[in-house]
């Protein structure tokens, strides 16, 4: 995921400085000049925990070791974007976040003395509401690096779900969470739309740790969630330039 991270910067900048080399036409000349805009992103996520351990992980006497294993999802939003300023403008994305975080437990067994793993497979479906403001460079002919910041509100669907007896001892989560989120990307502007590459972190503030009174979660004092994203975002001067896009696509 960090490779993904540091290519994709790369690429960020390499645009950015090219941009203004080029001598392409400008495509969608007024469109900041137009007050909201509407779209969708898609993108992948990798999902993780920050883990702290609690004072008495070390006087338990069956659990040795925990980690926590990030698994790649995916998400799906609406955009509406509206244009506060030359340079700022307010994001609020509704959707959905698909993933999987594993903990992976290394205990002893009291029965026969052996060591062994367990692992916990933690699906996650997050009911996702992001507000950020997005702070946009000076236009570069047809590409604009941007900045973004701000929160997100978060619940988690899957959370609810029984656990199948098999499946017990498991670590259970608390459904709602608060993130604040930072991240950046490029606008690139197409002839009827606006396409944007975007990597955006989203860190958790509350302990989402539910204890059940099993040694797997007393080990654990605090727990927090992590996301990274990294998304393809559709934006379209109106909605008649998706219309243009869709009837095109029939001839």
């Amino acid at each position: 995921m960090k490779k993904i991270i540091y290519i994709l910067f790369i690429i960020f900048c390499n645009v950015s400085l090219n941009a203004q080399k080029q001598g392409l036409p400008i495509n969608l000349p007024v469109y900041d000049e137009q007050t909201i805009h509407f779209g969708m992103a898609l993108g992948y996520n990798s999902m993780d925990f920050t883990i702290h351990n609690s004072g008495m992980f070390y006087a338990l006497d069956s659990i040795y070791s925990v980690e926590n294993q990030p698994k790649p999802g995916f998400n799906i939003n609406i955009v509406s974007n509206l244009n506060l300023h030359k340079y700022f403008s307010l994001r609020v994305m509704p959707g959905l976040n698909f993933g999987q975080r594993n903990l992976e437990y290394i205990a002893h067994s009291r029965v026969d003395s052996t060591f062994f793993k367990k692992v916990m497979m933690i699906e996650s479906t997050f009911l996702d509401v992001p507000f950020l403001i997005k702070y946009k460079s000076k236009r570069m002919g047809n590409v604009r690096p941007y900045l973004i910041f701000g929160g997100a509100y978060k619940w988690d669907l899957a959370s609810q779900k029984t656990i199948p007896y098999a499946d017990r001892p498991k670590i259970r989560l608390k459904p709602m969470d608060i993130y604040y989120a930072v991240g950046f990307g490029t606008d690139f502007f197409l002839q009827y739309f606006k396409f944007a590459l975007e990597i955006k972190l989203e860190i958790g503030t509350r302990n989402i740790l539910v204890p059940d009174g099993s040694q797997y979660s007393m080990a654990i004092e605090r727990m927090n969630s992590k996301i990274i994203h990294v998304s393809c975002l559709f934006e379209g001067s109106d909605i008649r330039s998706f219309a243009r896009i869709f009837s095109r696509n029939k001839k």
